[in-house]
C-alpha cells in the first residue's frame, strides 16, 4: 500500500456522517434532529432527554458553554412537539438594549414611548400557539424578569403602554451559558423565575467531553461546507483527525465549524487537511493571588468613586451604573460581592465638584 494512502481517510468511510443525526438505530435520521451529529454516550443522553420532554409542554432550561448547540436542541424540542407546525420564535436576550426588552418581548401600544408611532406586536404574541426560545436568559434585566415571571405563572401579559391583559399559549424554552445558581446567590437573577424556568434542565456536553463524535462531526461539516462552496472533497488526513481529537475546542462545535469552513475555502484539492498552527491559542496567564487582590481593590475604588460622584445613586441616567457604563444588575451584584454600602455615599459632602463650585 502506498504510504500516502495510509495517512488519509476517505470521507465515505464515516458511513455517510449526515445519517448520524440522532442516537441509536431507531432514531438515526429521524426528523427534528437536523445537525445534531454523533453517537457518543453524552449525546445519547441529551437526545434521550429531548425525546422525553418534546411531546410535553414543560418549560425547558438548556445549559451549556458557548457553541455547544443550544439552539439546535431548542429547535429539536419544537420540531418533535405537538407545536411543530406553529411558530418557533427566537430572541437573544443579550443582544437587545435592556430598555427595549420589555417592548421586544410583549409589544407596545401607539404612543407608549417616544418614537412608538404605531402598535407593535411582541415576540410572545408572534409565537402564540408555538414556541418561544429565549437565548442568553441570564442577561435578562430585573424588570423584564418580573414580566416574564408573570407570563409563566398566569399565562398573560400586557403590551407596554396598554391596560388590556392578553392571554397567551406559548411554550417557553430558555438557554444560558451562565451559572444561574450563582446569579441567584448574587441577587442578579430572581430565584422564583429560576425555579419556573428550571422545570426540565438539559445540560449540553462540551465538545471535549464527546471526543468520539469529532470524526463524525468533522466529516459532516466538511461535506456540508464543500457542498455549499461547490467543492469536491473526498478524504481527510489522519493527522488532521488526530489534531482535532487532541485539541480542547474552547469554542466547541462553533469553533470546529469555523475552522473547517476556513480550511475548505483554502483547499485546492480533494483532500482536507489543517496544520497545528490553525488550532493554536494565545498563552493564558492566570493572575497570581496578589494581582487578583489588586484588581478587586481597584474595582472597589472605581465603584466607590462613582457612588461618591452620584451621591449613592446606582440606577438611572445619573446613577453610578450609567457612569461606569455597566448594567445596573451587574453593579448591584458587584456592590453586594464587595460589601459596599451605597447609602453611606448619600452624605452632602460627597457632592460632585461641579456642584460645590456653584
Amino acid at each position: 500500500m502506498h504510504a500516502n494512502a495510509i495517512n488519509i481517510i476517505p470521507i465515505s468511510s464515516f458511513a455517510h456522517a449526515s445519517e448520524f443525526v440522532a442516537f441509536g438505530s431507531d432514531t438515526a435520521g429521524a426528523p427534528g434532529f437536523d445537525g445534531m451529529v454523533g453517537s457518543s454516550e453524552p449525546l445519547r443522553r441529551v437526545l434521550a432527554q429531548v425525546s422525553k420532554v418534546a411531546p410535553t409542554d414543560a418549560t425547558v432550561l438548556i445549559l451549556g458553554e458557548t457553541g455547544t448547540g443550544k439552539e439546535l436542541v431548542a429547535r429539536a424540542i419544537h420540531n418533535r412537539s405537538k407545536r411543530a407546525s406553529r411558530p418557533f420564535v427566537r430572541l437573544n436576550c443579550g443582544a437587545i438594549e435592556p430598555s427595549l426588552l420589555i417592548s421586544e418581548l410583549f409589544g407596545h401600544e401607539k404612543g407608549a414611548f417616544t418614537g412608538a408611532l404605531q402598535r407593535r406586536l411582541g415576540r410572545f404574541e408572534c409565537a402564540n400557539g408555538g414556541t418561544i426560545f429565549l437565548d442568553e436568559i441570564g442577561e435578562l434585566p430585573r424588570d423584564a424578569q418580573v414580566a416574564l415571571l408573570r407570563v409563566l405563572q398566569e399565562r398573560e401579559f400586557e403590551r407596554l403602554g396598554g391596560t388590556q391583559s392578553i392571554s397567551t399559549d406559548v411554550r417557553v424554552l430558555a438557554a444560558t451559558n451562565r451559572d444561574l445558581s450563582s446569579a441567584v446567590s448574587e441577587g442578579a437573577f430572581r430565584v422564583d423565575l429560576f425555579y419556573r424556568l428550571n422545570v426540565f434542565p438539559i445540560r449540553l456536553p462540551a465538545l471535549r467531553e464527546r471526543v468520539d463524535d469529532i470524526p463524525l462531526l468533522a466529516a459532516y461539516l466538511i461535506q456540508r461546507s464543500a457542498r455549499n462552496l461547490g467543492k469536491r472533497i473526498l478524504s481527510i488526513s489522519r493527522r488532521t483527525l488526530e489534531l482535532f481529537r487532541a485539541y480542547a475546542w474552547p469554542g466547541n462545535i462553533r469553533e470546529l465549524q469555523n475552522v473547517i469552513e476556513r480550511a475548505v475555502i483554502t483547499c485546492d484539492g480533494e483532500q482536507f487537511a489543517v496544520g497545528e498552527s490553525w488550532l493554536e491559542l494565545p498563552p493564558h496567564r492566570i493572575p497570581s493571588l496578589p494581582l487578583a487582590a489588586d484588581l478587586e481593590e481597584r474595582e472597589r475604588e472605581m465603584i466607590e468613586n462613582a457612588l461618591k460622584e452620584c451621591r449613592g445613586l446606582v440606577a438611572g441616567p445619573c446613577g453610578a451604573a450609567a457612569m461606569l457604563k455597566i448594567a445596573r444588575q451587574t453593579l448591584d451584584s458587584k456592590i453586594k460581592k464587595l460589601g459596599i454600602n451605597p447609602y453611606s455615599f448619600k452624605r452632602h459632602d460627597f457632592r460632585p465638584a461641579i456642584l460645590k463650585a456653584r
